[in-house]
């Protein structure tokens, strides 16, 4: 779908379409189209997500070395689920409304103001379909199934990278690392984009 709304946020009028899509299990995210190109016939278009993303941190211990813990993040779809109300009640102390949407976790709502103490610099491998945050901005933390958790959000943009189909619907793009690299790097780096 096409929209023009107000952007409370940004305090301007926002022209940007916004598009849905759609994961494995059906559920849905709602993102800004922030670029498109045509490339062998087919429109990729590059997408943001209109809520700001969520990532939830844990640790785990190295069997070889109990001592050593790394920090990952929780994508087990089975244990978000038995984590999510504790992680939304947290998140709504600080009136932040978390989501179960599409592909990620997503709030809605005003952040608390970013403090450099407040950082948390994080390695995590990227997926064919998404940029992976390396910086993220520390929300909160709480206690579930005997384990720590940690919220945060990226303070850079999950993005990704969608065709669009004949019918007008978005299929996230899975296609080879190579050909996915070349086509973000288009979407990025286009003229148009960049003046925008």
């Amino acid at each position: 779908m096409s929209s023009s709304q107000f952007s409370s946020e940004s305090g301007q009028f926002d022209h940007t379409e916004i598009v849905t899509i759609h994961d494995e299990e059906g559920r849905s995210l709602d993102c800004y189209v922030e670029n498109e190109i045509e490339y062998e016939g087919k429109n990729y278009v590059l997408l943001m997500p209109i809520d700001l993303a969520i990532v939830i941190l844990t640790e785990e211990i190295n069997t070889d070395d109990e001592e050593y813990a790394e920090t990952i993040m929780v994508e087990d779809s089975d244990e978000i689920e038995a984590i999510f109300d504790d992680a939304k009640a947290v998140l709504g102390e600080l009136n932040l409304f978390l989501k179960r949407t599409g592909f990620i976790l997503t709030t809605s709502g005003e952040l608390p103001p970013l403090e450099e103490n407040n950082i948390i610099s994080l390695e995590i491998d990227e997926h064919a379909s998404e940029i992976e945050p390396e910086e993220l901005q520390f929300l909160a933390s709480f206690y579930s199934l005997k384990q720590k958790y940690n919220i945060c959000t990226p303070l850079t943009p999950i993005l990704f990278v969608g065709e669009r189909k004949k019918l007008g619907n978005i299929e996230v793009f899975q296609s080879e690392e190579e050909e996915l690299s070349w086509i973000l790097e288009e979407l990025l780096f286009d003229e148009d984009f960049e003046e925008n």
